[in-house]
């Protein structure tokens, strides 16, 4: 009986129905885990008030409960700590982010749970978001209005201000980047114009008036601006609300550093909520600051989608036209074999060397030969003769080349030779069967290709650092300013975003949140691009779905 069963296959259709399963739920719960550890960093979470007495010095600390670990008495013992009289085998003890950095010596700490005399949640305690040193704890004391303290409700009183002073700070922000860059950027264009007209001797008197005046302007309007840029700074710096810290001084914080305030132990579940999507939509939509340990990843994601895109519309093509050629046109003999096999050993070279490939073709050789060309005016520095945005997506690429190739000789392998026969047959040159039957029913295929392309391409980090990633970009590749898309310029990435906040951050605790929110939102944007492409693919399965009849 156990030998006919084994011989029906049974066992084998179970074996790889629980290999999937398993498969699936270690996805499933590995996602589960990162998204409990990312996204709950945007809780507001308590803050508590310990009062610290026993193997340090007594006093106060304010903060949020990061972590907290069970660790054996004998081995606090050994590092020197005196645990009094406690009796236990294991204590516990608690990572205290305590913020307030530019008082305090430690950002975050470790407390054992012998030296907590007591620890409550009090109320009316504020957590303060800045735009440098991170966030500040403390008791609100005084608000202060254009040098005027107060009267009434504080704390309402603040909201309003703080919402005035991130309003004027967003209109500084939007002026310096847009109107102000936009001048900045011109003036640029206008000093190469000129060097360009020397190059070529054909810089006359007239030229240089009329470039003369076109600055004259511009810098007229900068002037314009400037006034009104630090009238903006100015008046977001009017007001402060006076903070009493954990050491017991009062602290004056001025509102154009504060972001947002709350308090969280006099917050409801529901007020709690809609902080919550409150600061995930900061996050999302911001761009980071203090090294990438605060703020948001806008730029990243920005970059991200924009690079795959562009790889994507790079890829398809070549790839699509590189397999028709080979299945179509090519003749089956040995040259044809070593192609095949080169363009499936071309799926295995590590990806760091497509970098290294990338770095020495394109930008070193095709970028710079590009520079010499075109853009001589701007010599000694380089436009396309260093790493960008175009490299990252032509390296790349390359590098996912061969799995659109393959998966689309798959697809093309597939359509029945009775459908070209026939198209011939009825009068259609070879070039029309192709364009009009052969591509169409062979779409599906192209498609799976260009998901597992864009799946891989979105998760490289190691050639990218070499092509055209950096820490911190000042200006997305699409702006305002003519040509409006800049394929030259350098881009965020969200994988190396992780990598960077993970293992270069000056501050490993307040980064590790970061690096799980960072890296599910990664997974998020890869699923959502290949949910697009799987729809495309899905509608053009049926469209051409008679055809395969």
């Amino acid at each position: 009986m156990i030998r006919q069963w084994f011989k029906s296959g049974s066992p084998w259709i179970w074996m790889t129905g629980g290999a999937v399963s398993i498969s699936l739920i270690s996805v499933i719960g590995l996602l589960a885990l990162i998204a409990w550890r990312g996204l709950g960093f945007f809780w507001a979470s308590p803050v508590h008030e310990f009062h610290i007495q026993g193997s340090v010095e007594q006093h106060t600390v304010i903060g949020e409960i990061y972590d907290r670990e069970v660790v054996p008495a004998s081995r606090v013992r050994q590092s020197g700590v005196d645990l009094g009289d406690f009796q236990g085998e294991e204590l516990t003890r608690y990572l205290i982010k305590t913020g307030n950095r530019e008082y305090v010596e430690l950002d975050f700490r470790w407390i054992l749970e012998t030296d907590i005399q007591s620890q409550s949640t009090p109320h009316n305690l504020a957590v303060f978001e800045r735009s440098k040193n991170g966030n500040f704890y403390g008791y609100i004391e005084q608000v202060i209005e254009n040098g005027q303290p107060v009267k009434g409700d504080q704390v309402e009183k603040l909201e309003e201000l703080v919402e005035r002073a991130v309003d004027l700070n967003e209109q500084a922000l939007d002026l310096q980047n847009g109107d102000i860059g936009h001048i900045n950027y011109e003036l640029e264009r206008l000093r190469l114009k000129e060097r360009g007209y020397e190059l070529d001797n054909e810089l006359t008197h007239e030229r240089a008036a009329e470039l003369e005046a076109q600055r004259k302007a511009l810098r007229e309007q900068y002037k314009e601006l400037e006034k009104t840029l630090f009238q903006l700074r100015d008046d977001a710096k009017r007001d402060q609300v006076v903070v009493k810290d954990m050491r017991g001084e009062l602290v004056i914080l001025p509102l154009y550093q504060v972001l947002d305030f709350w308090l969280p132990n006099d917050m409801g579940f529901f007020a709690k909520v809609g902080h919550y999507f409150g600061q995930l939509g900061k996050f999302i939509a911001d761009d980071p600051r203090e090294a990438n340990t605060e703020g948001g990843v806008f730029p990243a994601i920005f970059g991200t989608v924009f690079m795959v895109m562009l790889m994507a519309v790079i890829v398809t093509p070549f790839g699509v036209v590189a397999a028709i050629y080979l299945h179509e046109y090519a003749a089956k003999n040995a040259v044809t074999k070593m192609i095949r096999i080169a363009v499936i050993n071309l799926a295995g070279v590590p990806s760091i060397v497509y970098g290294v490939f990338g770095l020495g073709f394109f930008v070193y050789m095709l970028g710079g030969s590009i520079d010499q060309l075109f853009y001589p005016e701007a010599s000694p520095s380089p436009v396309f003769g260093t790493p960008g945005v175009i490299w990252s997506a032509l390296t790349l690429a390359i590098l996912t080349l061969p799995v659109v190739i393959v998966s689309t000789e798959e697809g093309l392998s597939r359509i029945p030779s009775q459908v070209r026969q026939g198209s011939l047959a009825l009068g259609a040159t070879k070039a029309e069967t192709l364009w009009r039957i052969v591509v169409p029913m062979a779409s599906p295929a192209i498609m799976t290709g260009l998901i597992l392309a864009v799946a891989r391409a979105a998760g490289e980090v190691a050639p990218l650092m070499l092509v055209g990633v950096v820490k911190m970009a000042p200006t997305l590749p699409l702006d305002g300013n003519f040509p409006y898309v800049h394929l030259d310029r350098k881009f965020m990435h969200l994988g190396f975003h992780i990598y960077d906040v993970g293992f270069q951050s000056p501050n490993v605790e307040a980064a590790r949140p970061l690096v799980y929110a960072t890296a599910f939102l990664l997974v998020t944007v890869i699923i959502a691009l290949n949910i697009t492409a799987i729809g495309i693919r899905n509608h053009l399965r049926e469209k051409f779905r008679a055809l395969d009849n």
